[in-house]
């Protein structure tokens, strides 16, 4: 991508994009602006155009020193900070502050712009709100422009045509999820113009998305590698849009469109989580049974699911024989910066500025020292903790033989609780016991910290610099990430991103509209798999077998095959900034237990020297129970954030989001 940087910045010039005043445009140095037949005529022009657009995906991880994306049941975070983090604001219904908070990615100060010199611009600061109507205008700019691409062969045209009609949909699907049914703005508008463009429904404005997500899959490829455009870059392509990340998108923006909140509105009781459109989820299910197919009859090649193979799945040392390994998808580690994501990614954004390790090793000096203890500084820096929520990790992860804990079948012992786990959650979540500092610690007052204690009043349950909850997790970045073990240390080269996207999600979505659409049975007239199936595709990656396929009766039942899906989705996506948008598409934000955060309490009944001699999942412990740390007290209104204030008074019908 960096080929166009020098273009883009040049040809940005043109335009009076996204938030810039009519003053600031009308001030411009004559000699400043290209000309549309310059900008548009040739694809490498038209190409540097679109690649700014690219270079404003936000990286949810380095939006901000102190990042916060898991605003769901899912986590909390350590006490003593006040407000300074959005998930404590959004636990008290202030979901006002995302505008204001700053350490989350929706909005970022005003102060950079997207319009600046796309070289200067600080992607720490790279944000959802301004960022997606700077880079629909761009997109619109662009397709009202496309017959001024003459010197190009059709391949180019497809090209750059399939990327704008995607970006146009992608960036209205990702503001939709928080705030509603929007204006679908399908041209640039004019500063002369009269703003009057109502508020769409969001089933209205998911019918727009998805015409443009089918058109950028109608003429995008699989693999940019095989075009003659791509092989002048070839191992540079790997954050293009594809075909496949088109129809990603389609099958998402339908499934959501399907979901009981935009099919019943906004209620209170969760007495309609079961109502779907089944029109939207059949339509949805087409479209991921369509990428689906694809990946399974070995068309894409660069595109599968990651490995589940590990010889110590306590540090995520895969086997010897893996090649694309599960923990790759969420970080790298001694791989010379390597970008995560692996054969998973379906869509990704730069990491920070760009790729290179300058801006990859943010990931060192910010967002891996956000997940463990803060005693005795082990964990350096700032006083910050993310941490996974008991009631989430009990409700997500569940047995090994599939079922969830509370199944009176699924062999959970409360005496045992660590053991015949789902494998996700050795994989994913630090608990008693588990040796959380590989190397010798020589401070004294801190030896102890060696091995976690998180049974209740244990060495790591300080509620400010430890677990409040009885957990950890490393699923983003690994225990290591401390002052002994220094996995964040330069020379280790960790490198952190979240994909937008992976091919786990599209099997979970399929399911989900097969489950909606007609059960556990349902397939897409175009995917060979059921829905039930497209879950125990996942659960056979990470080893859980034909025991730990979805049982009967759960696939009797349609209702409880749902909610299989859900816990699935749960378990799979666990802490990749998904949970929140679940619970509110699904009718649940608002209802017990959703809204309820937990501890974990218990007792060991072992000693210290048991967990230096035995593995942590085998320890006996006593007094199993959970404890409320905090209960969200949620109306209607928090279905939706709340638009901007200075923005709803633009125009009489831009109105605010109800209750707000």
């Amino acid at each position: 991508m960096k080929k166009y940087q020098i273009i883009y910045g040049i040809v940005a010039s043109i335009l009076s994009l996204g938030m810039i005043s009519c003053t600031d445009y009308l001030d411009k140095e004559s000699d400043s602006t290209v000309s549309a037949e310059t900008a548009f005529k040739n694809y490498h022009n038209f190409q540097g155009f679109l690649d700014e657009v690219y270079n404003c995906i936000p990286d949810k991880e380095k939006c901000n020193w102190c990042t916060s994306f898991n605003w769901g049941d899912d986590e909390i975070m350590n006490t003593g900070m006040g407000d300074d983090h959005f998930t404590h604001a959004v636990d008290l219904g202030n979901f006002r502050a995302w505008s204001t908070n700053g350490q989350e990615w929706l909005y970022r100060s005003a102060d950079n712009k997207p319009q600046d010199d796309p070289q200067e611009i600080d992607a720490k600061k790279h944000s959802l709100w301004p960022h997606a109507w700077y880079c629909i205008r761009k997109a619109n700019l662009g397709l009202a422009n496309l017959d001024q691409l003459s010197a190009a062969s059709q391949e180019e045209k497809n090209l750059i045509a399939g990327q704008l009609y995607f970006f146009r949909a992608w960036w209205y699907e990702e503001l939709m999820q928080w705030f509603g049914g929007l204006p679908y703005l399908k041209h640039p508008i004019e500063a002369s113009e009269t703003m009057q463009y109502p508020r769409l429904s969001f089933q209205e404005c998911a019918d727009s998305c998805a015409e443009d997500f089918r058109k950028a899959a109608d003429l995008l490829p699989i693999d940019w590698d095989q075009t003659s455009v791509g092989k002048q870059t070839l191992g540079q392509n790997s954050l293009r849009i594809t075909k496949m990340a088109a129809l990603g998108y389609l099958g998402k923006v339908l499934l959501w469109a399907s979901s009981p909140l935009m099919e019943k509105g906004a209620q209170l009781g969760g007495r309609e989580t079961y109502s779907y459109n089944t029109e939207y989820a059949k339509r949805a299910a087409e479209a991921l049974g369509e990428l689906l197919a694809l990946v399974e009859n070995g068309q894409t090649p660069n595109l599968a699911l990651a490995e589940f193979n590990y010889k110590d799945i306590y540090n995520h040392e895969a086997a010897a024989s893996v090649t694309n390994s599960f923990t790759d998808i969420f970080y790298t580690i001694q791989q010379g910066w390597k970008m995560p994501g692996t054969c998973e990614a379906i869509f990704r954004g730069p990491s920070a500025e760009d790729v290179s390790y300058t801006s990859a090793n943010n990931s060192n000096w910010n967002f891996a020292k956000l997940w463990g203890t803060k005693i005795g500084s082990l964990v350096e820096h700032d006083n910050v903790i993310h941490q996974p929520t008991a009631n989430y990790v009990n409700y997500a992860y569940g047995m090994a033989n599939g079922l969830p804990l509370d199944d009176p079948d699924s062999g959970f012992d409360p005496e045992h609780p660590f053991q015949n786990r789902d494998p996700r959650f050795y994989h994913d979540i630090v608990f008693d016991g588990f040796k959380y500092v590989n190397t010798t610690i020589t401070d004294e007052s801190l030896k102890q910290q060696q091995y976690c204690g998180m049974y209740t009043g244990g060495y790591t349950r300080d509620a400010a610099n430890a677990s409040r909850t009885g957990y950890y997790t490393q699923k983003l970045a690994p225990h290591t990430c401390n002052k002994y073990d220094q996995a964040y240390g330069f020379s280790n080269a960790l490198h952190t991103n979240l994909c937008y996207m992976r091919l786990a999600d599209i099997y979970l979505m399929y399911a989900e509209a097969g489950a909606a659409a007609g059960g556990a049975n349902y397939k897409s007239s175009n995917f060979s798999k059921t829905a039930a199936e497209a879950i125990n595709t996942l659960r056979d990656r990470v080893g859980m077998g034909e025991e730990g396929h979805v049982a009967a009766k759960y696939m009797a039942d349609q209702k409880k095959f749902i909610d299989e899906v859900r816990r699935e989705r749960a378990c799979e996506l666990a802490f990749e900034g998904f949970r929140f948008n679940d619970l509110q598409r699904w009718l649940l934000l608002t209802e017990k237990p959703y809204t309820v955060k937990t501890s974990q309490e218990f007792y060991r009944a072992e000693d210290d020297d048991f967990f230096k001699k035995n593995d942590p999942r085998d320890a006996r412990v006593t007094n199993w129970h959970q404890e409320p740390i905090i209960e969200r007290v949620y109306g209607t209104k928090h279905y939706w954030f709340p638009l901007l204030d200075k923005d709803v008074y633009l125009y009489l019908e831009f109105p605010q989001n109800p209750g707000w």
